[in-house]
């Protein structure tokens, strides 16, 4: 497939950035939550990571999208709930992604500006295989394990210690002369390829659900309520990285791993040093050609400064450090036939076709189906019109090219003509809704001015297959998060003809529905009279709900977890967003022109909004559910810096700290930076040489301060 190119970054205004930010954001937010709290990738890795760039790209041009929550700064996901959670005492945080080798070159080339090395400057690199596994932060004082945790969202993670404990690779005790007071080492948990498909075979005979891959299978024994099945399975632990340790044994990252060995833990054969970006790339392509070899899955290769002083002074971009990068393999290929193509409905109404294949093997996991994109995709052009994959269609018949790009989510990539059966016809796109046969349109999008490469069913909540995954999205975590009101009982109350749920008012009456029935709801399998009582108080908790997570949970399109919180700031109770929204209509209307004007809220936004207000079928369900709940307005903001919210610009020479140090730091402290003065901007810190900027600074107002204001006003 031929990438489609967007528009550059510097070439959109700051309506489309808008626009494109805030379909960007709850992709990316969805595909966080399903890899890391669920173990189930929605969204391959090298999808996600060409989005992300995309995300960080525009929220780099146009600081003024990028909210105090932004999806930018934050790794992993929320701990689950299910475990106690431990908060990290240094944050572990995640890597930056590189695919091709000229990133890498890239990386090396920033690092050397970043420290101002010249080129005759050396600087050492270690290259070790990324291990494809679960994240894990260990923590010994006086040499003895005092607990374990999962990443979780990078700030806190998930109480895995009595897990932990029962791996043989990982130590009780550390041993030798050197071991810190206190040490956090971290690592990978991982299954070996003859272990995982061991576990599958137990599941085939136990007739329980296989795993899909090494990863998920090590995730989901680490993460058992019942410890004696972690102790049942031979999970294996690489060590290669620290969080809290006042005192290092070594100044070099492969010193410390190099201890890591001496004090007991099995750290990886194959991590090297290196001094260049040919000696660096000549190892990754050593691990690649290996890697059918290891006996566990391995995605790439990570590359990290040496020197840890050097590393100090890199420091880090929001969610990633400046001195490693992650350089990934490509995804791996097979050769299979579509034996049909499916017509899913998603809880926005999408149509998503699916290839139904032929079973094939990719990268050591059986793929039986792939993505088809979009009717666009079917045809064989992109959302711009232009031919891909030489302009050929995909028929059911055909022989296709699988990926699985990023090693997850497979697709099909290519077809096969010369071996097309003379029989094939041309896939013809349904246009009416395969599950309740209403209309299926494809949206005019406002950023392209053509029409959106989706097809949507119009049926909204009369539409069986919307109604429910709006209810599963309504309960969800990030929306009301009702406990043990998941999607299996969703689905059963969907379905259940005694407490039917057809819209979110009826999930606040279930317990008076179930009083006056006559077949009470503790006595129908999978419920009882405990599990009942805990359902209906669990339900009763969230009759005042946050209100951003009230907004998100109604699931109106383009409206994420971003927007509804800024929605929630903005007009403080839904009262008043449903009031100004449905006086919005007029285009001319003072409501109109305020909604326009919010801050990181865009036509696309606006445009959702107004159309789910003014249906009379989500008024009359609105009404039905503010008679069973009443949204709570948010807390306050708290500022934690002096320059906490602010937009700072820097110019001129800059002698205590470079360029890039001062953009850091700056960032760290809660301040968007931007490259140019305007009447928005809030601070312009300029050093020796500054130029125009202090001019346009004197035209907008705006305060001017020196490096040493600089330092004395964030605190040295």
């Amino acid at each position: 497939m031929a990438d489609t190119v967007p528009t550059p970054v510097e070439d959109l205004t700051p309506e489309a950035a808008r626009a494109e930010h805030q379909l960007l954001a709850p992709e990316i937010a969805a595909a966080n939550e399903a890899y890391h709290s669920d173990s189930a990738p929605i969204m391959d890795d090298a999808t996600f990571d060409a989005k992300f760039r995309r995300l960080t790209a525009l929220e780099s041009a146009f600081p003024e999208l990028k909210g105090t929550e932004a999806l930018s700064d934050k790794v992993g996901a929320r701990p689950s709930g299910k475990f106690a959670k431990i908060r990290h005492r240094v944050p572990m945080l995640s890597l930056n992604n590189a695919f091709a080798d000229e990133d890498i070159a890239d990386f090396v080339t920033r690092v050397r500006t970043f420290l101002g090395r010249k080129d005759d400057q050396p600087i050492a690199f270690t290259a070790e295989p990324k291990i494809d596994g679960l994240s894990l932060s260990l923590r010994y004082e006086k040499g003895e394990l005092i607990s374990a945790a999962t990443r979780g969202d990078g700030e806190e993670g998930e109480d895995v210690t009595a897990n932990a404990r029962t791996i043989s690779e990982i130590p009780h005790r550390l041993k030798g002369k050197d071991v810190p007071e206190i040490a956090e080492v971290r690592g990978e948990i991982y299954l070996g390829h003859a272990d995982f498909a061991a576990i599958n075979q137990r599941q085939r005979e136990r007739q329980e659900r296989e795993f899909a891959n090494p990863r998920n299978a090590a995730a989901g024994s680490l993460r058992q309520l019942d410890v004696s099945i972690t102790a049942s399975r031979p999970l294996r632990f690489f060590a290669y990285a620290w969080g809290e340790m006042p005192v290092l044994p070594a100044p070099t990252q492969f010193g410390v791993v190099e201890a890591f060995a001496r004090w007991g833990f099995r750290t990886n054969p194959l991590m090297a040093r290196c001094d260049s970006v040919e000696a660096l790339l000549a190892h990754y392509r050593s691990i690649e050609a290996q890697r059918a070899t290891l006996g566990y899955d391995i995605d790439g290769v990570v590359y990290k400064v040496d020197d840890l002083a050097l590393q100090a002074r890199l420091g880090f971009v929001a969610r990633a450090p400046r001195w490693a990068i992650a350089h990934k393999f490509p995804a791996e290929l097979a050769t299979t036939v579509l034996e049909a193509i499916d017509i899913q409905v998603g809880r926005t109404g999408a149509l998503s076709p699916v290839a139904r294949l032929k079973p094939v093997t990719v990268g050591g996991v059986v793929v039986t189906n792939a993505t088809l994109h979009n009717e666009d995709y079917i045809r064989g052009f992109d959302s711009k019109g232009l031919p891909i994959r030489d302009g050929s269609d995909i028929r059911i018949g055909d022989t296709v090219t699988v990926k699985r790009a990023g090693d997850v989510i497979p697709r099909v990539e290519a077809v096969d003509l010369t071996k097309r059966p003379a029989d094939a016809q041309p896939y013809v796109f349904p246009t009416t809704c395969p599950v309740c046969g209403s209309d299926a349109v494809r949206e005019h999008n406002p950023r392209s001015g053509k029409e959106d490469a989706v097809r949507r069913c119009t049926g909204g909540l009369i539409c069986e297959a919307q109604a429910v995954e709006r209810l599963k999205h309504f309960v969800s975590r990030d929306a009301l998060d009702i406990d043990g009101l998941g999607d299996k009982q969703i689905e059963f109350f969907h379905a259940d003809p005694d407490l039917p749920v057809k819209e979110p008012a009826d999930i606040f009456t279930l317990a008076q529905r179930d009083a006056a029935n006559l077949k009470k709801l503790k006595d129908k399998e999978g419920f009882g009279a405990t599990s009942t009582k805990k359902l209906f108080e669990a339900i009763d908790d969230r009759r005042e709900p946050p209100l951003n997570r009230f907004i998100f949970g109604l699931g109106i399109r383009h409206i994420g977890e971003t927007n509804a919180r800024l929605l929630a700031r903005h007009y403080g109770s839904f009262e008043s967003l449903q009031t100004a929204c449905l006086a919005a209509e007029s285009p001319e209307s003072e409501e109109r022109a305020a909604l326009d004007a919010i801050d990181g809220v865009g036509p696309t936004v606006v445009e959702a909004l107004l159309q789910f207000f003014a249906e009379e079928h989500n008024q009359q369900m609105l009404a039905r559910l503010l008679r069973e709940v009443e949204p709570q307005p948010l807390e306050a903001v708290a500022s934690s810096s002096p320059v906490a919210g602010q937009i700072v610009v820097f110019t001129g020479a800059l002698e205590r700290m470079t360029r890039d140090e001062a953009k850091a730091m700056a960032e760290r402290l809660g301040a968007k930076v931007a490259g140019s003065v305007s009447s928005k901007t809030d601070l312009l810190v300029a050093g020796p040489g500054a130029g125009s900027k202090l001019k346009d600074a004197a035209k907008h107002g705006v305060k001017v301060i020196d490096e040493a204001g600089w330092f004395e006003l964030v605190g040295g």
